[in-house]
């Protein structure tokens, strides 16, 4: 099959006339049929199944769900107010309005189907390209590994979504309507059950960004977690820690250190990895979270004061958990002075500064600090919390937490919690673990806790927050709704 792309010269009478003498001039074209065929196509393929991932993690896939949360709040300038006063609509219509729908859902919604299209191409042909058969397996499994996260990432920010497992070979596969959020998690866990067995168990001869087998066991136990099945993502979680592969780093604060980003490898399991000097291989993060004018030399050469962290929330931490070093009440400035909370930001005095996306050596607002998504915190953590919920607030339970907060400086959990009041503890965990890390909201909405955590999340930029059971899930957006006539949009958005 070919996919043209073509210049259509007709002339305007010719139009009139029904342009019966239209010549078609193609000056470019990719035909399936001729690719796959090489090792290198194979490569070329896989890399573009990635490539999604430099989209949405540019800004829409942590800060859609963390602008919505009770961590960090943007400025409200450019329609980023309408995450944290949930008064977006299907249209995404003030995001479109200032040109940043890659900082909206539509952006996640738009990367992982891209995503899953490309794998679904890996996925088809290259099991018959004649090369390396190991390595012709690793990058199927890759591929069943991509989409299973890209399908895990559209279910948790938009639940009842299409499950889209075909190339769009014909119109018949491309318009594909909506799977319950059951069925998503099936296939999910389907195609880890492929990818699993075959990836590479983790070494440092794993190219950067590429997943591991220990990797793929961590999606496969968040995904569990996040469906309510404990005893696999207990299963799953264990499994991790057992193969050794992975380590805490002993300071938290290198864990964010970008002259420490190869070994902190160790915990950082898998990230989108940022580039300074590689056009489009950056994030924005760097630069929103950075002071106001580029005047904190330590965040970046180039910041805007964009995102705080919620006083309440900086204030939630024990004074001597090690992870509040990773938040800041001031700064140095350029000529060396320190800058006092009340003028971090003219919007309120009581901004605080996230310090988990700094580069000093960044080129302009490109800088080379990765943006995590799975570490090995989250896997002790969730370990802790399905073998509570599993089990109760066993010995084992407590293990699994102590180690986290043995890092961050924390003397031990209360001893005899029942197993409901130890899951929340692991909750509250999590939210001073990984914050600013877009983790915060979907713990918030898996446990429908968002309804009454949120509205108490206020500070004098935005005093009231006032969520709607609708907002547990972002609407589908509506360009999509309009373009697939078997699409339906969520029943609460309707």
């Amino acid at each position: 099959m070919k996919f043209p792309i073509y210049r259509i010269a007709c002339l305007s009478m010719l139009l009139l006339a029904g342009c019966s003498k239209l010549k078609e001039q193609p000056y470019s074209s990719i035909f399936t049929s001729n690719f796959y065929k090489t090792a290198s196509d194979a490569e070329a393929a896989l890399t573009a199944a990635y490539s999604p991932i430099a989209d949405m993690f540019n800004t829409a896939a942590t800060c859609a769900s963390d602008w919505s949360a009770d961590q960090t709040y943007p400025r409200p300038v450019v329609g980023r107010n309408t995450l944290t006063l949930f008064n977006y609509d299907p249209n995404y219509t003030t995001q479109k309005s200032f040109s940043r729908l890659f900082e909206s859902p539509q952006q996640i919604w738009t990367s992982c189907y891209a995503g899953i299209e490309k794998a679904n191409w890996v996925i088809e042909k290259v099991p018959s390209t004649k090369m390396d058969t190991v390595r012709r397996a690793v990058i199927v499994a890759e591929a069943y590994y991509l989409r299973a996260f890209y399908h895990f990432m559209l279910t948790k920010n938009f639940g009842d979504v299409v499950v889209k497992t075909s190339a769009s070979s014909s119109q018949a596969k491309a318009v594909v309507g909506k799977s319950p959020r059951a069925d998503v998690y099936k296939q999910i866990f389907a195609d880890l059950d492929i990818a699993v067995p075959v990836l590479p168990s983790y070494s440092t001869s794993i190219q950067k960004g590429r997943p591991s087998r220990e990797v793929a066991l961590t999606l496969y136990a968040k995904a569990a977690l996040y469906l309510g099945n404990w005893a696999v993502a207990l299963d799953k979680a264990k499994q991790v820690l057992a193969s050794g592969k992975y380590s805490l780093m002993t300071d938290v604060r290198d864990v964010y250190n970008v002259a420490k980003e190869d070994v902190a490898r160790q915990e950082n399991m898998w990230a989108y990895e940022c580039e300074s000097a590689t056009p489009g291989q950056s994030t924005q993060l760097l630069s929103l979270y950075g002071p106001k004018n580029s005047d904190g030399p330590a965040y970046g050469n180039s910041s805007f004061g964009s995102i705080f962290a919620y006083q309440a929330f900086f204030d939630s931490f024990n004074p001597i958990d090690k992870r509040r070093q990773l938040l800041d009440t001031n700064y140095v400035n350029k000529s060396g002075q320190i800058v006092a909370q009340k003028d971090i930001t003219p919007i309120t005095p009581k901004g605080v500064l996230v310090k988990k996306y700094m580069d000093p050596n960044s080129i302009g607002g490109s800088g080379a600090i990765n943006v995590l998504i799975f570490r090995l915190a989250d896997v002790y953590l969730i370990a802790a919390e399905a073998e509570a919920r599993a089990n109760g607030a066993t010995a084992t339970a407590y293990g699994y937490i102590k180690t986290v907060r043995d890092r961050a400086g924390l003397p031990d959990l209360t001893a005899g919690l029942s197993a409901g009041d130890f899951a929340d503890s692991v909750i509250r965990e999590r939210s001073w673990e990984f914050f600013a890390e877009g983790d915060r909201w979907y713990d918030l909405t898996r446990t429908d806790k968002f309804l009454t955590v949120i509205p108490a999340a206020v500070n004098d930029v935005y005093p009231t927050r006032t969520p709607m059971a609708k907002h547990k899930y972002f609407p589908i957006p509506q360009d999509e709704i309009n373009a697939n006539p078997s699409l339906e949009q969520n029943p609460d958005w309707k």
